[in-house]
């Protein structure tokens, strides 16, 4: 998209002028003559063709290096909690795609969930855990809702996981 701006205002500007444009070399004159007209309208036309195909050529080529994964569970429920205590889940992630997948970023809604990533790809077929931390605060009393948000090299890129519990 940020070359086919710049492309279309270029195209645009020469299709706009009225006058000629001229290229000399050495003894022979060489003219170019860019008039506006129906002829112009096509060759802008085809560029923005050629240009809109390219950019669904770079877009399928950047899906190839996706891939897909599933989770053992999209929302878990820690049940009845006490404030100031550490809380553990494990989200249980697998690749189920053909290339490696890889978890670039995994965070919180709130400052009392500490979600952590695995570090390395997950190679096709394989699983790895994300390891969710649920830390109430004192007065952070009754129903607790939160999200965890998963950033990796699938389509689409982000995956939003939920935890809950009831904070006694």
């Amino acid at each position: 998209m940020k070359k086919i701006i710049p492309a279309i205002s270029v195209i645009l500007i020469l299709c706009s002028c009225n006058d000629s444009i001229s290229i000399s070399e050495g003894k022979g004159e060489k003219k170019s003559a860019i008039v506006a007209g129906s002829e112009n309208e096509e060759v802008l036309s085809n560029s923005l063709s050629d240009i809109a195909k390219a950019e669904k050529k770079r877009e399928k080529e950047e899906l190839a290096s996706h891939t897909t994964l599933s989770f053992n569970e999209m929302l878990h429920d820690y049940g009845n909690v006490k404030p100031d205590s550490d809380n553990t889940a494990f989200f249980i992630v697998t690749n189920t795609g053909k290339k490696p997948l890889i978890i670039e970023s995994v965070d919180a809604s709130c400052g009392c969930t500490t979600p952590m990533k695995p570090e390395k790809p997950i190679l096709p077929g394989k699983s790895d855990k994300i390891k969710v931390v649920f830390h109430p605060k004192p007065g952070q009393i009754g129903d607790q809702n939160k999200k965890v948000t998963v950033t990796a090299n699938t389509d689409p890129r982000l995956t939003v996981l939920k935890i809950k519990a009831f904070v006694k």
